[in-house]
């Protein structure tokens, strides 16, 4: 035994600690990356009420932490076998830290743009980061346990954020009854300020325990710090479990080694195959729409028949499911295995997701088009605003040849999906029924991209200059019933169902899968490629859910979604190996075909 790794020789209550505070920072990595998703939503609002920034400038604003993310996913691998895990979280702690008084303190577009770049940074790193530290540090019947705390938080920080954009909603509404506009400017420029001010101890709290916590003990070794590493790995296990871990450890890297002389070709099996599985499963786990199906919850809801009350509460009970089931996944994952919660998880949301698109389809059918109809009212400025009441609601239907019985026309509804040369916006879905409904109001400038980057974003092969010139266009729009309340109680309890299956199985167990089963030699920049494709993914289907569900219906789209869950369900099925209780280098021997993985 060496010297260094007698000297740290903890006792059961100092294992317990140091555990707890390995999950207490796993945690507050989890409720980061909910923030950096969640927190623009109940900001935006105020931001744009007071801000002065273009349409074009709010959504670069939105966009930027999705940018940032990216770029820093994809540097993530590299930096984390650079300069180790526990400085990368330390960096992406203070990275946090730095962005908020950026963004609450600012004054105009170009900080606030830096501020939310630095937050998606931020982001990225931790979503690599901490996965990746956890399954490296944590034993094997731990390791479930921390990632889902992760995942958990990560949902806290989501709901948490939209619970802290509520707040300043309810202060801003009793300013606005008293009528006093100066008041209400203020009130509302100082709300989103605030939002993000109160997201900033979460990051200084998170930066701290990173510094508190030992390095990973993969890193070390594969550094050749092996004194360090059996150190690190005595602070999380017992003498003879760090042991052990230690000649496994040591085992396999030899191997590894004595293969790399032979070979040193990462186009082996014992590469390619996890990666693979790593990435199709990142990339099924977005493809089942879940960020689709949050981001637009409370649309989907009222499409489906509910009130605009009733929507509004079915959102609040689908993210506490969220919540709720996640917790119950945490303690289920290293009982049951991922495996069986992943197969669980995707026939669930396979069979909600197919429920949610017959239950629409049965109502969408019926769908009337009136493309024609509404070109017609495009004006010389090639704007549209429509109203849309049951008078238009019949005058359209008149004009489209549909039958315009007051029945229809006065529980209409009304999408319409448009286009300036290459760029095609979707309008959200119109009620006749609904008098406070703002009007269908379409412009250029909502549409067309303002600079050449952000038309890169939304469409890398249309003609901007064109564009800015090209006639108001209407694509297709279509008429339809609004389902009975009923029918929108059964698809909010197929969403329900859909959330809680999601939640229990993948949202649990994909970082686990991602970190899990990528071998030491590319865990780090295998992870980031991968995560990179989940983002891509993401972003792809965020851009593609509005001009699908306007064009085809929510019925087309739920089931595309319930496609890419088959595929799912096959992979965990077929492919995947239960890694529950297996250290990581277990798992590494199963990839090489010289272990199997029993449960």
């Amino acid at each position: 035994m060496t010297s260094e790794a007698k000297a740290v020789m903890p006792g059961a209550a100092d294992l317990r600690r140091y555990n707890l505070l390995l999950l207490y920072v796993a945690g507050l990595g989890g409720l980061l990356y909910g923030v950096d998703i969640g927190i623009i939503g109940g900001a935006l609002p105020y931001l744009q009420a007071t801000s002065k920034l273009s349409v074009s400038q709010l959504s670069s604003i939105v966009a930027a932490v999705l940018l940032g993310s990216v770029i820093s996913t994809i540097f993530a691998g590299l930096l984390a076998d650079w300069i180790g895990r526990k400085p990368l979280m330390v960096i992406s702690g203070l990275i946090f830290v730095l962005s908020i008084p950026l963004i609450a303190l600012s004054a105009g577009y170009g900080t606030l743009i830096v501020g939310r770049l630095l937050q998606g940074v931020s982001g990225g790193f931790i979503g690599v980061v901490v996965p990746l530290y956890l399954a490296e540090c944590l034993p094997s019947s731990n390791r479930g346990k921390g990632t889902g705390i992760f995942q958990w938080m990560l949902t806290f920080g989501i709901v948490a954020a939209a619970l802290i954009g509520m707040y300043y909603s309810y202060r801003v509404q009793a300013v606005a009854v008293s009528g006093d506009v100066a008041q209400l400017f203020h009130v509302k420029d100082q709300a989103w300020r605030h939002i993000f001010w109160i997201s900033l101890p979460p990051g200084i709290l998170f930066a701290i325990g990173s510094l508190f916590v030992a390095e990973s003990p993969r890193w070390l070794y594969r550094k050749g710090r092996g004194e360090q590493a059996l150190a690190s790995l005595r602070r999380s296990r017992t003498a003879a479990k760090a042991e052990l871990e230690f000649l496994e450890m040591g085992a396999v890297s030899l191997q590894s080694e004595t293969t790399q002389k032979i070979s040193g070709s990462l186009l082996q099996r014992k590469y390619v195959v996890p990666f693979v599985l790593a990435c199709v499963i990142l990339f099924c786990n977005t493809a089942t729409g879940v960020n689709s199906i949050i981001g637009y919850n409370t649309s989907i809801l009222l499409q489906s028949g509910l009130s605009d009350l009733a929507a509004h509460w079915g959102y609040v009970l689908f993210t506490s499911v969220n919540f709720l089931m996640t917790m119950i996944g945490m303690t289920l994952v290293d009982r049951k295995g991922r495996r069986f919660l992943l197969i669980l998880g995707s026939t669930g949301i396979m069979i909600s997701l197919l429920v949610v698109g017959a239950l629409f389809w049965s109502t969408e059918r019926a769908d009337l088009e009136c493309q024609r109809a509404v070109q017609s009212l495009v004006g010389p400025s090639q704007e549209l605003t429509l109203s849309f009441n049951k008078d238009e609601a019949e005058r359209l239907l008149s004009a489209s040849g549909g039958n315009s019985d007051n029945s229809l026309a006065s529980q209409a509804s009304l999408v319409v999906i448009y286009s300036y040369g290459g760029f095609t916006g979707a309008t959200n879905f119109v009620r006749s029924d609904d008098p406070a409904a703002a009007p269908i109001h379409i412009t250029r400038e909502d549409t067309v991209p303002g600079n050449a980057i952000e038309a890169l974003f939304k469409n890398p092969f249309a003609d901007l200059k064109a564009a800015r010139t090209a006639p108001l266009k209407i694509e297709r729009a279509r008429i339809g019933r609004i389902p009975s309340a009923t029918h929108g109680k059964l698809v909010a309890l197929a969403l329900f169902s859909f959330i809680a299956f999601f939640a229990l199985g993948p949202g649990v167990c994909v970082w686990l899968a991602l970190s899990e089963l990528m071998p030491t030699r590319i865990r780090s920049v295998g992870m980031s490629i991968a995560l990179v494709i989940n983002q891509l993914v993401s972003t792809t289907l965020a851009v593609l859910f509005l001009p699908i569900v306007s064009k085809y219906g929510y019925a087309q789209m739920f089931l595309l979604f319930a496609g890419f869950t088959l595929i799912y369900f096959v992979t965990a099925t077929f492919f995947l190996p239960e890694t529950k209780g297996k250290t990581l280098e277990e798992v590494e021997l199963h990839f090489e075909g010289k272990a199997a993985l029993t449960d």
